[in-house]
């Protein structure tokens, strides 16, 4: 990392001030979008798909709602061009689906990809020629004057086979390395396109500015947008579109500076797949899009479907923290973050309210096919309390008291550190069993009854300790009381009864109740119990021994 000085920046800034878009807000209404996952995405593949999984693909994104999508190169190769045939031969494309071929602005190359599409009800001819000063200079060794006869002479072409051949067709130019172009050599390049094409309102060219390579941060390109757009000729009758990459990490929000810049198209691919870093994720910017009330006009309802066919088509995987996508994206293992959450859930039921804003989730994560048990709350040595209650409440019906909580959340904590393993679910729901119900060591009751007397309620318990069993009468103020007594009378015990809660376990069974009962010893600190039963007395015993014999 010593070599920084061969570096310098390789973008272009546009001749005139180019930053209205810096006024708008947010991105407010869907893009056109054009997936390239066949194409784009394919080529960047150690393995490219075979025919059945682009076939598989394919139909993916039509179901997701695509409109337009990139199928191949198809004068590349012969498995993009049977790819080609195969969709229209057997009519694999709805009526509400435009299929999109690329070409560059060569003539043999134009001819074959021409004949490719032959019979599909309509198509995107996508041709394009390299635009950027290193291209010019190093790889073609043209002027920019033959550059731009390249580019003419492609849409010239392009405009008469359209003519000799059946079918729907409409045209879309890019001048590819566009970031390493200047702007106003771009924009003479496009309109020279565009004086052939004569686009009408009936029938719209695309241009498309691609981020071949990323060169700048995202407000230089939406600036290169923006001046685009204002100067670029025909602008009513041209769909202004735009085709970013990765390659600084940047590819999200370029395109959505691009979009408050003035373009009117997004090409990008599921998951951001493409070539080195690769596409703009389209997953990502539609669910921005979403993430703020606006309708991204995908659906991306079935994410885990989505993940699986992308990976078995693909061979690449969805990171675990790819954003709304990954396994762990919706994950909460912080114990604050689950107590926020926990309590944000909460709210919403309370107010029945119909805006999502629960701390720490963008989204609701079952707008995605996520669900709260397994993909919310998860729980290790780093969560707490509200994420164990949490669980243990809407997974298993138990509502513990808040402190009864709070030593839940260190036995899992526990747990969870001593093993050095995520605590699932079911887990959680055992260790709470195990540790808060039906301890019945050193303590136990073998019968209770009860009396109903002037004084209170008298009981005569009987009990054992390490073996030896004895039967002792004491009165309370009531069931609960009186047996705690009784317990403390037989053995000496010091413990003040605290907390008392009860509720029916509706997730399991109407019949049974469940109750909780926190002892305070003479040091002050808590000791806890659970018992259920479908008698809430013979509940609410279990749960005081159990905590006698937890302190």
């Amino acid at each position: 990392m010593k070599n920084v000085s061969k570096y310098h920046r390789q973008y272009y800034m546009p001749p005139v001030k180019c930053t209205k878009w810096t006024e708008k807000e947010y991105v407010d209404k869907a893009p056109i979008w054009c997936s390239v996952d066949l194409r784009d995405g394919n080529q960047a593949l150690v393995i490219p798909m075979s025919l059945e999984q682009k076939i598989k693909f394919f139909k993916l994104l039509v179901k997701i709602g695509f409109k337009e999508i990139e199928v191949g190169f198809p004068a590349a190769s012969e498995t993009e061009y049977v790819f080609l045939r195969t969709l229209i031969e057997q009519n694999l494309i709805p009526d509400d689906v435009t299929i999109q071929v690329l070409t560059q602005a060569r003539e043999h190359i134009i001819r074959k990809t021409f004949e490719a599409v032959k019979g599909a009800p309509k198509a995107i001819i996508h041709v394009y020629n390299s635009t950027s000063v290193a291209q010019r200079e190093q790889v073609f060794k043209k002027s920019k004057e033959e550059i731009i006869q390249i580019a003419v002479e492609g849409a010239k072409l392009l405009k008469k086979l359209a003519e000799e051949t059946e079918g729907n067709f409409q045209f879309e130019y890019s001048p590819e390395s566009f970031t390493g172009t200047e702007p106003e050599y771009a924009l003479e390049v496009c309109n020279a396109v565009l004086d052939v094409w004569q686009p009408t309102p009936d029938n719209k060219c695309i241009i498309n500015l691609p981020v071949t390579v990323q060169l700048s941060m995202p407000h230089v390109y939406a600036s290169q947008i923006e001046y685009m757009s204002e100067n670029m000729k025909y602008r009513e009758n041209v769909i202004l579109s735009q085709h970013p990459h990765n390659d600084r990490g940047c590819g999200v929000a370029d395109a959505e500076m691009g979009l408050l810049a003035g373009s009117d198209r997004v090409e990008g691919t599921l998951f951001g797949n493409g070539e080195r870093t690769g596409n703009v994720d389209i997953v990502t910017l539609a669910m921005n899009m979403y993430s703020q009330g606006v309708d991204p006009e995908l659906d991306f309802s079935d994410m885990s479907y989505i993940s699986e066919v992308y990976e078995e088509c693909t061979g690449m995987k969805v990171d675990e923290r790819s954003p709304y996508s990954g396994a762990l994206v919706f994950a909460a293992f912080s114990g604050s973050h689950q107590d926020a959450i926990a309590k944000g859930m909460h709210w919403r039921e309370e107010k029945d309210s119909s805006r999502w804003t629960v701390p720490y989730l963008p989204i609701d994560p079952t707008d995605v096919g996520r669900n709260y048990d397994a993909d919310v709350i998860r729980i290790n040595s780093q969560s707490g309390k509200g994420g164990v209650g949490y669980i243990l409440e809407t997974k298993y019906g138990l509502n513990l008291p808040v402190k009864m909580r709070e030593a839940m959340g260190y036995a899992a904590k526990a747990v969870s550190d001593h093993n050095h393993k995520e605590l699932r679910p079911e887990e959680i729901f055992s260790l709470f069993k195990q540790t808060f119900e039906n301890v019945k060591e050193p303590y136990s009751i073998k019968e209770v009854h009860f009396q109903q007397k002037e004084s209170g309620i008298v009981t005569q318990v009987t009990s054992c300790f390490n073996g030896k069993t004895i039967t002792t009468e004491a009165s309370g103020n009531g069931r609960l009381n009186a047996v705690s007594n009784a317990l403390k009378k037989a053995y000496e015990l010091k413990f003040n009864l605290v907390t008392y809660q009860e509720h029916a376990l509706e997730k399991s069974s109407s019949s049974k109740a469940i109750a909780y009962v926190g002892i305070q010893k003479p040091d002050g600190s808590l000791s806890w119990g659970a018992g259920v039963d479908p008698d809430i007395i013979h509940a609410s015993i279990d749960a005081l021994i159990t905590a006698i014999n937890n302190r």
